[in-house]
């Protein structure tokens, strides 16, 4: 019957049933493959033992009959009880007193030329099991067929003995190997069940769960601590997500509010109202809207790790391009760069790595900012300073949190998210490389972030030699 029409299919089976059954069947074949093996090998030995006596016999009975043996045989020290020797015409010649009287024990005909037959043959008066040795002589009366036999009475208790034995044998080692077998899973699989009624209550509400790490050093206490290990993940990822959409609830509230605010002022006095200088303002907040959820596009494809199209870029001429499309910023930008910044990444990231921090430093920057762009010890490093009041130390990273902004920040520009720095950061890490707040250098005390990327393939081994 398939597994498929069973009502209790193995597949549906516990992990605790299937193991003690699977363990139980191959207990029974390896205890029934033994006994057999044995059985055979006894069987064998017996048998080893009959050829040889039989052949001692029939080498016996034949110098008896070729001396002239007749009427009464005697009796040989090797057990073959049961001889006969037979006439050319069929009649008995001689006989054991146990076929006294008697007709041939066998029709069987051994082979000329003196060659031995052995068989098993069953006397039809007593229906007992005969092993037989039979030979073909030449005497001076005559061709005479000679039989020596003995009762298989060892084997055939060895038969019955065996299939009882291996019956009790097995169902008593078998049911043993189950007992044993279900008590070690049992014992196996209670932390494991354990570990399954705490991740429940987890999952049922309970924060800042950890599930118990059992004492043995074994798979079940290195799956307990994967478990832990994932939840610690896990907390930290939702925390983050519940700060995140925390923030973002916050920084859209804003912009949404003064556009409500702004449209519910104009429509009370709709006739006093200049509704150009309405729309302008309602675009400005619509504008801040449309750059905080394309930087949270930004966020979302980075921490997707979604696949970017990569090629062979000189941030050289990145920054040129990026300084020539800027018009009218409120501080100059001096740049610097030097050949053989060429990267593997993504032109679009990149540049907008560049866009943030020329935008940040601009935000900051008194009178003046600077871009750098150079090769170092297999590393392209962009640097961006400026000559504002700096980042004190005790903020350098936090400026890299999401949504995060300095009161002079937030004081230059109102319309700023927060998540300039953060994402340039994601894409740096994103392209093997960091971004850091530096030491200014002399002459600059504002602030100054630095970029590092891995250069590419080419440009490396160019500088290595």
């Amino acid at each position: 019957m398939s597994g498929r029409g069973l009502r209790w299919p193995p597949s549906r089976w516990s992990l605790r049933a299937r193991v003690t059954a699977m363990a139980t069947a191959v207990v029974a074949v390896l205890m029934v493959s033994g006994c057999l093996a044995f059985y055979l090998t006894v069987r064998e030995l017996l048998y080893q033992g009959l050829r040889d006596r039989g052949d001692r016999a029939i080498a016996e009975l034949t110098q008896q009959t070729q001396n002239g043996a007749t009427g009464m045989l005697s009796y040989g020290a090797d057990g073959f009880q049961l001889r006969q020797v037979m006439g050319a015409d069929g009649r008995v010649v001689a006989a054991t007193p146990e076929l006294r009287g008697r007709g041939p024990i066998t029709g069987i005909d051994p082979p000329a030329g003196g060659g031995v037959l052995r068989t098993r043959i069953t006397l039809p008066a007593t229906d007992e099991q005969i092993y037989l040795v039979a030979r073909r002589v030449s005497t001076p009366d005559g061709e005479r067929v000679l039989y020596a036999g003995t009762v298989l009475t060892d084997l055939s208790r060895l038969g019955t003995a065996f299939v009882l034995g291996l019956v009790l044998v097995t169902v008593l080692g078998s049911g043993v190997a189950a007992l044993l077998v279900r008590q070690a899973v049992c014992r196996a699989l209670r932390p494991v069940g354990v570990m399954r009624a705490e991740l429940a209550s987890i999952t049922g509400g309970r924060s800042g769960g950890r599930v118990t790490v059992p004492d043995s050093a074994d798979e079940v206490a290195g799956l307990a601590e994967s478990v832990n290990l994932t939840l610690s993940r896990l907390e930290h990822v939702l925390d983050r997500q519940r700060a995140f959409v925390g923030d973002v609830s916050h920084e859209l509230r804003s912009p949404l509010t003064g556009l409500r605010t702004q449209l519910e002022v104009a429509l009370e006095c709709p006739e006093d109202e200049d509704w150009p200088e309405v729309a302008r303002a309602a675009l400005n907040e619509a504008d801040r809207l449309q750059r905080i959820v394309g930087d949270l596009l930004i966020v979302a494809r980075l921490e997707a790790g979604m696949p970017q199209h990569r090629e062979p870029v000189d941030l050289a001429e990145l920054a040129r391009a990026e300084l020539a499309r800027r018009r009218g910023d409120r501080v100059p930008i001096e740049l610097e760069a030097a050949g053989g910044a060429v990267v593997m990444g993504s032109p679009g990231q990149l540049e907008r790595v560049l866009t943030n921090l020329l935008d940040n430093a601009v935000r900051h920057a008194a009178t003046r900012a600077r871009l750098t762009v150079s090769a170092e010890g297999g590393q392209a490093v962009v640097r961006v300073a400026d000559d504002g009041t700096g980042i004190d130390p005790d903020h350098r990273e936090a400026v890299f949190r999401r949504f995060y902004r300095l009161p002079e920040g937030r004081r230059r520009d109102g319309g700023g998210t927060g998540l300039g720095l953060p994402i340039s950061r994601d894409i740096a890490v994103a392209h093997g490389g960091t971004l850091e707040v530096g030491e200014p250098d002399p002459g600059w005390r504002g602030a100054l972030l630095e970029l590092r990327i891995p250069l590419s393939g080419t440009d490396k081994k160019h500088l290595d030699h």
